[in-house]
């Protein structure tokens, strides 16, 4: 009997950890079609959702304009390394940025 008490102590204080191991037997084959099916769910990326320029010719047309403006820096950092700062340089970039943001918020999905 004396050796009867310890033992009952451990396995009720043991009980709790023993039993919550315990779970109820999945067949192996719906086993694994869970496991496909939540690697495939990882896999798929979420789909991209994509809204219609209002005007696809005007977006065009601006970055016509932001490409020809773009273009035309490099000759007046040229003219700006020989002495000459041309007046609109400010207002071209000024402009190609505006032209970006613009693009951008548009094309943005």
């Amino acid at each position: 009997m004396n050796h009867l008490v310890p033992a009952l102590s451990l396995i009720v204080g043991f009980s709790p950890f023993l039993l919550a191991g315990q779970t109820h037997p999945r067949p192996p084959g719906q086993q694994q079609a869970a496991q496909a099916d939540t690697q495939t769910q990882k896999n798929v990326p979420p789909p991209t959702v994509y809204h219609l320029a209002a005007d696809p010719a005007k977006l065009k047309q601006e970055a016509d304009e932001l490409s020809r403006l773009a273009q035309s820096i490099p000759v007046d950092v040229q003219s700006i390394e020989k002495g000459m700062f041309p007046k609109d340089v400010v207002q071209k970039l000024k402009q190609i940025e505006k032209l970006s943001k613009h693009l951008r918020g548009e094309l943005t999905p």
